[in-house]
C-alpha cells in the first residue's frame, strides 16, 4: 500500500494560516527563502486584509504547502505520490522534485499577477453539490449570457461541481441548481473565474514565464489536474502547470487514479482539509487525514503503518 501528500488550493485559506504553521525550523526556513525571493516577508500574505487579494491568497497557500511539507520531510515522512489542486499543484511539483522553490516563487507570483489583473472585480466561483456534472453545465448554459459567462469547471467529486464566471450568472447558477435538485450551491472564496475559457491569457501569460525555468524530472510521481493521470517527465508537468489555469481540474480523475495505484493514506498538508474529506467519501477502504487533525509526528506514524501492512 502507498500513500499520498495532497496540496489544497483557493478556498482552504484563513487569516494567519502562515502563523499557524507547524513550529519547526525546516517550516521557518522555507517561509524565509520564498521572502528572499519576493523582496519582503511572505507571511505578511496572511492578514485578513492581504488575503482579499487573489494574488496574496496564491502565495499565502503555496508557501503553507510547501513550508508543511517540508516538515513532513525533515521528520521522515516521505509520500510515494504527491497531487495538488489548482494553485496546490506547485507546492506539489516542489515537493516531487520537478520544479525548485525558487523558480516556483516566481511563476506563482506570475500566475496570481495574471489572473487578478485580467479581473480584478465583478467575477468570482461557486460550487454545486448533488449534481453531476452533465447537469451543471447544461444550468450554466441556461444561467450564461454573452456578456456574463459562466461555466461548470472543477470536478471534485462526481457530485461536487465548480462554477466560473461572471458574479451575475454564477448566482444565476447556483439558484437554478437548487431549483433542480441540488443539496447546496454556495459562492466561494474566490474572486477570479479561475479554470475556464476567461483564463486564456493569464495562461499565456504563465506559459511564457514557465517556458524560461528549468523543471526536471519528478522524483515523486505528480498527479496531474488535467488529464486524471501520474505525471514523471518534466513536459508533462509543465503542461499541466500551465493548462490548469483555464480549464477545469479534475480532482476526482486525479485521485482516483492514485487509489488505483494502491494509495491507502491521503494526507492532507497545510491548511484545511477539505481534500481529506474529497478523499474520504470517494475511497471508504482508505485512510484519509489532514496535518490540523494532529502534530506533523502523527502522519510519520500513519506513513510507517501504511508501508508495514
Amino acid at each position: 500500500m502507498s500513500s499520498a501528500f495532497l496540496f489544497p488550493g483557493q478556498g482552504e485559506q484563513y487569516p494567519g494560516m502562515l502563523h499557524d504553521l507547524p513550529a519547526h525550523p525546516s517550516a521557518a526556513a522555507v517561509l524565509d527563502e520564498i521572502s528572499a525571493v519576493l523582496g519582503h516577508d511572505v507571511r505578511a500574505h496572511d492578514d485578513e486584509r492581504a488575503l482579499r487579494s487573489n494574488a496574496s491568497v496564491q502565495l499565502a497557500l503555496f508557501a503553507s504547502g510547501v513550508a508543511a511539507w517540508r516538515t513532513l520531510d525533515a521528520l521522515g515522512a516521505r509520500p510515494d505520490y504527491v497531487a495538488g489542486h489548482s494553485i496546490g499543484s506547485f507546492a506539489a511539483a516542489v515537493a516531487s522534485g520537478a520544479l525548485a522553490l525558487p523558480d516556483a516563487v516566481t511563476a506563482v507570483r506570475a500566475r496570481g499577477h495574471a489572473m487578478e489583473t485580467a479581473y480584478p472585480h465583478g467575477y468570482g466561483m461557486g460550487v454545486v453539490l448533488g449534481l453531476d456534472e452533465r447537469t451543471v453545465t447544461r444550468l450554466a448554459e441556461q444561467a450564461g449570457r454573452p456578456a456574463q459567462p459562466v461555466y461548470a469547471t472543477n470536478v471534485n467529486a462526481p457530485r461536487q461541481i465548480a462554477v466560473s464566471g461572471a458574479d451575475p450568472s454564477v448566482d444565476r447558477l447556483l439558484a437554478l441548481a437548487l431549483a433542480n435538485g441540488a443539496a447546496k450551491a454556495r459562492r466561494l472564496a474566490v474572486d477570479v473565474p479561475s479554470h475556464c475559457p476567461l483564463m486564456a491569457g493569464p495562461e499565456q501569460e504563465l506559459a511564457a514565464v514557465l517556458s524560461r525555468l528549468p523543471l526536471t524530472r519528478p522524483r515523486i510521481p505528480w498527479a496531474g489536474n488535467r488529464g486524471g493521470r501520474t505525471l514523471r517527465s518534466a513536459d508533462a508537468v509543465r503542461e499541466d502547470l500551465v493548462h490548469s489555469v483555464a480549464h477545469p481540474v479534475r480532482w476526482h480523475d486525479a485521485t482516483s487514479v492514485l487509489h488505483e495505484r494502491g494509495v491507502r493514506l491521503f494526507v492532507q498538508v497545510w491548511p484545511g482539509d477539505s481534500l481529506a474529506r474529497l478523499a474520504r467519501a470517494a475511497f471508504p477502504d482508505a485512510r484519509a487525514t489532514s496535518m490540523r487533525a494532529g502534530p506533523p509526528e502523527h502522519i510519520l506514524q500513519l506513513i510507517r503503518r501504511v508501508v508495514s501492512a
